[in-house]
């Protein structure tokens, strides 16, 4: 065949696919095609990396400021023997560290500035595991007075709540729990001042601006739990590791206790991203869709403009199935090109945002800084496979239609 080496087959459809001249309109479906591929392939990649890199940077916001598992009573009497509890726990394989807690909501009130409800977290001080995470979450301030083992109590607010009562490090508030506490006078609210010993920045809003941390004693004196205390939070060598940690960790505590692991807790919210994925999935794929609709234009009117040159081909030997690889070929080569193009775009622009996050987010809003782009290789796999069986049935119709075209009768009305 032409002396190039190829295959009758594609020399064929490469020929088919340079068409110019008085067939400029098979061109122009071909750039439809290569375009409307291209336009979906990079759109696809782009909307499911965003999506990949946004649910794990929430994802690795809430495994950094939250417990990997927590062990709590079932209701609301808060667990006793917390350090055996916490012992048991330790002893099992994977747990990095096991310390007792306090949470108690609170109305926070400041120096005159109003007041706004939030939870005072009472944290295991004597854990170096949590020191270094709460130094490492200070910004401004100290966490030593929290260590300080008698006078008024200290807290470290986070930069929100700070931000919102209008006070500075050396300040103070007044904490009013939802608790009453019974007086000469009857039942009133229970009231505590804490010093201002800094503030802290955690990197997820909500919990910057409603979240407070002291240590364990003064937060169980405020919540009036006596030695009892809220639960026990547990940290993981791998966080991901967490339901089956979860299941060694409940045969080993009181049956009365529950075993919550940061997916569950969190499940809703992943739930969430995930379907929006989804659906982002879905409506993008409409553009290839639509792609494809271009390459079946194209190769009908390719077939309709070449019946001649088929009749032709048949007439000295062809066979069925090598006239229809030759159209085959064709809208095989527009998915290709187009997917290849494409393909490489959408990982160019990924590249770009990480490299220089030119895109920025309201952290308030969005709780990540930045827009964060992830693309993983199941989700390559699934936008370039998807196109090319597109492509590959779009062909399909138009291919047949050629293959079964009957010579004599296309010579005869030629």
């Amino acid at each position: 065949m032409p002396g190039r080496g190829l295959p009758f087959e594609l020399f064929l459809a490469l020929r088919y696919l340079r068409a110019r001249g008085q067939r400029a309109n098979l061109s122009l479906f071909v750039w439809i095609g290569v375009g409307g591929v291209f336009l979906g392939v990079s759109a696809l990649i782009v909307v499911l990396a965003v999506m990949t890199g946004f649910q794990d940077g929430i994802k690795d916001r809430i495994i950094a400021a939250n417990p990997h598992i927590l062990v709590v009573d079932r209701g609301s009497r808060g667990v006793a023997g917390a350090s055996e509890v916490a012992s048991r726990v330790r002893s099992i394989r994977g747990v990095l560290s096991a310390t007792p807690f306090v949470v108690q909501q609170a109305l926070f009130t400041g120096q005159g500035r109003g007041a706004t409800g939030g939870l005072l977290r009472g944290v295991d001080l004597a854990s170096p595991t949590v020191r270094a995470q709460l130094a490492g979450e200070v910004k401004t301030g100290s966490i030593d007075p929290l260590l300080r083992a008698s006078g008024e109590p200290a807290l470290l607010l986070g930069r929100e709540l700070a931000r919102t009562l209008g006070v500075v490090p050396g300040d103070h508030v007044t904490l009013i729990s939802p608790e009453s506490a019974m007086t000469g006078v009857g039942l009133v609210p229970k009231m505590r001042r804490f010093e201002v010993a800094g503030y802290v920045e955690v990197g997820l809003y909500e919990y910057d601006a409603s979240l407070a941390y002291t240590g364990i004693a003064a937060a169980q004196e405020f919540a009036g739990l006596g030695d009892r205390v809220s639960g026990v939070e547990v940290k993981l060598d791998d966080p991901f590791d967490a339901k089956e940690v979860g299941r060694r960790i409940a045969a080993v505590v009181a049956p009365g206790l529950w075993i919550r692991d940061w997916m569950g807790m969190n499940r809703n919210l992943f739930a969430a991203l995930q379907l929006e994925k989804l659906a982002l999935f879905v409506i993008v794929t409409i553009i290839v869709l639509v792609a494809g609709f271009a390459i079946i234009g194209h190769l009908i009117l390719l077939v309709a403009e070449k019946r001649k040159e088929i009749g032709i081909l048949k007439a000295m030997g062809a066979s069925a199935g090598s006239i229809g690889s030759v159209f085959l070929a064709v809208g095989m080569a527009i998915g290709l090109v187009g997917t290849a193009a494409g393909s490489l775009f959408g990982l160019a622009l990924i590249w770009v945002q990480n490299s220089y996050k030119i895109i920025r987010l309201a952290g308030d809003v969005y709780q990540i800084d930045h827009l964060p782009m992830k693309l993983t290789g199941l989700d390559f796999a699934l936008v370039t496979g998807a196109t090319l069986l597109i492509s590959f049935l779009a062909t399909l119709s138009p291919a047949r239609r050629a293959a079964r075209l009957d010579p004599v009768e296309v010579l005869r009305y030629e």
